[in-house]
């Protein structure tokens, strides 16, 4: 269900990926001026330009002066930031300890974290200043009960958590002592993301415990119309396609 998010801007980071792609369009349709950021420049310009109210713009997020000069350009273009939505993240895994390369923790550290830590800081007083600021993550099960496996993707996503909560720190305390809280950063958690395209891919499988990508775009959607008091520095499961323990 689109929910109105005319007047709101909100950012959207790691935007042409399915994910992302959803999340633009879910935002787009509900009336908000979306900044839909990836270093795709191809997908993004081609993204923007299948919505009126969707800007594209070229970033590396994993270069803070690239980020802050994005910031610039998107306040210049569209105005005050109330969303940071990050997407950006991928796998990587081994099949045991000894099995985790760095050349799978250097990506997985770069993708993931240091691009989370740069957005954040860059769009970070746009969105403790907005009366509906949001900072939203995407983590898995697998943070909370890793696996051999997938040591460095769970150590990341775990650093990646607890970054979103410290910012929810960050929004808490100084807006105590100033009416409601208005700002939130908070955590959606999945075991994985399913779409149309992998379906398709592999039309046998059946994705058990997935969450489809216009699950999370719903819930995007959801978060600025909820009390920031309900949501900030909480972990929201979206496991089996349902916001748990949010009312809508």
């Amino acid at each position: 269900m689109s929910q109105d998010l005319s007047g709101r801007t909100v950012v959207v980071a790691g935007s042409t990926s399915a994910a992302g792609v959803s999340v633009v369009h879910a935002l787009s349709q509900a009336g908000a001026r979306v900044a839909a950021v990836d270093i795709l420049e191809d997908r993004v310009q081609e993204l923007a330009a299948a919505h009126n109210n969707v800007t594209g713009y070229v970033c590396n997020l994993a270069d803070l002066q690239a980020v802050e000069n994005l910031a610039t350009s998107v306040r210049d273009d569209l105005g005050p930031v109330d969303g940071l939505i990050h997407l950006v993240g991928g796998w990587r895994g081994g099949t045991g300890i000894t099995d985790q390369t760095d050349d799978d923790w250097d990506f997985l550290h770069t993708s993931v974290l240091t691009t989370l830590r740069n957005t954040s800081r860059a769009f970070y007083d746009d969105l403790a200043a907005s009366p509906a600021g949001r900072l939203a993550v995407v983590s898995a099960q697998s943070a909370s009960s890793p696996t051999a496996g997938g040591a460095a993707y769970a150590a990341v996503k775990s650093a990646a958590e607890a970054w979103t909560l410290a910012v929810a720190d960050g929004f808490r305390h100084p807006q105590r002592g100033n009416g409601s809280p208005h700002s939130a950063a908070l955590v959606f958690v999945v075991k994985a993301l399913v779409d149309d395209r992998m379906r398709a891919a592999q039309p046998e499988r059946k994705f058990p415990g997935f969450t489809d990508v216009s699950v999370l775009a719903d819930a995007v959607q959801r978060i600025f119309h909820l009390e920031a008091e309900q949501i900030n520095g909480q972990r929201l499961p979206l496991t089996a396609g349902h916001l748990v323990d949010v009312p809508a």
